[in-house]
């Protein structure tokens, strides 16, 4: 991007400046001129910050369009786009934003962030984090599921960054966000179509056709959001081990679900039945992000997919889950931790064979939880038997 840009871009946001370079502040929201709006550790607060009028708000969006080769206006009313800084910004223009303008411009840590810093955060436990440590070394396939803001973007990073040095990566996404620390990294990024300028659009499905051919040994789909899910799914269906995307579900098994609702959206010709068996075949650990009441970003599950049943359900099993023990009266904060669920996974075999250090007994459960369990189990008996 040019400094000319740049210079427009800092120009035009300079209501908001003090917004973007407080390193506190996750997300900026506008809703129109006179009504901004930011996250601050994952609570939303309002802000006295303002722009002149609607007018400079539109044009601060159409310079930002401008920069990265994009165009906003009454025929292209919806713009997703990224800043200088790698923040990511989406656009809605009036009348289908009946607010005004609304922007929202999502923040990304400038700092790498490594598996030892989601510990400190209390987002993963040791054990939790070794674990995922070892399914990125077996190459197994992972798919990051939680909802908007849960902190997917930042899990897959991190993730991303323990691949082997001696594997190539292919990364593929609609605005690029993803900064993954590798030895080996290949950077795709779609592109929109311009009719006016005779180009023509690039979407994740194309991209993911020209990976296969570029001799990737794992590839990531930044976001899994239509009939592109297809082709990830096939990737890790042919011997693309250890491939990973993100997608947006509640639960590993919704996760699981919308993977198969995505795959079905398209012109495909596959049965809906040998669809569901792709799916369960290609999926192995599902790392469920999720944010809580209280602010917090914490990995809720991390479970493994075997297949489906007689029934056609996906069949999950949960390794680790966080479990909420309390809540802090003077910071409201939850309190809990993540634990093991008694669950050794298929490939622990895989585990013992690479001499990875790795017992057993990290999949134990701690007392405490097992006699929270046999108390819930003897509720659902009491309430079976009334």
């Amino acid at each position: 991007m040019s400094n000319v840009f740049k210079d427009a871009i800092d120009q035009f946001l300079s209501p908001i400046k003090d917004l973007l370079d407080d390193p506190g502040v996750s997300e900026v929201m506008i809703n129109g001129p006179h009504e901004i709006f930011v996250e601050k550790k994952g609570l939303v607060v309002k802000t006295e910050n303002k722009f002149h009028n609607e007018d400079a708000l539109v044009s601060a969006m159409r310079a930002i369009a401008q920069s990265v080769g994009r165009r906003i206006d009454k025929d292209n009313p919806r713009l997703d786009a990224r800043l200088p800084d790698g923040s990511r910004i989406h656009v809605v223009l009036p009348p289908m934003a009946k607010n005004g303008t609304t922007v929202a411009i999502r923040k990304f840590s400038k700092e790498k962030l490594t598996l030892n810093d989601l510990i400190s955060f209390g987002s993963l436990s040791k054990e939790a984090a070794r674990f995922l440590d070892i399914c990125m070394y077996l190459g197994k396939n992972i798919v990051v599921s939680g909802g908007t803001g849960s902190g997917k973007t930042t899990m897959l990073n991190v993730l991303g960054s323990r691949i082997p040095k001696t594997q190539r990566l292919i990364i593929i996404e609609d605005a690029a966000e993803l900064q993954v620390k590798a030895e080996h990294v290949v950077n795709f990024e779609t592109r929109k179509a311009d009719p006016e300028r005779g180009v023509t659009e690039i979407s994740i499905r194309d991209l993911v056709i020209s990976a296969m051919r570029l001799r990737p040994d794992r590839i990531i789909v930044g976001e899994v959001r239509g009939d592109e899910a297809l082709d990830l799914i096939q990737v890790m269906n042919t011997g693309h081990d250890g491939s990973m995307g993100t997608v947006h579900a509640n639960n590993p098994v919704d996760a699981c679900t919308r993977l198969e609702t995505l795959c079905l959206m398209g012109d495909t010709k596959i049965p809906p039945d040998a669809v569901r068996k792709m799916v369960g075949s290609a999926m192995q650990v599902i790392v469920q992000c999720s944010r809580f009441h209280d602010g917090g970003r914490r990995t809720s599950h991390i479970s493994e997919i075997l297949g489906i049943d007689s029934k056609g359900n996906y069949i999950s099993r949960d390794i680790f889950r966080w479990v909420q023990t309390g809540k802090d009266p003077e910071t409201g904060k939850y309190i809990g931790e993540m634990v093991p669920c008694n669950y050794v996974p298929s490939f622990f075999e895989d585990i013992i064979v690479n001499k990875l250090p790795f017992p057993k007994s990290n999949f134990l459960a701690p007392e405490w939880y097992n006699q929270k369990l046999k108390g819930e189990k003897d509720k659902d008996k009491d309430k079976d038997a009334a």
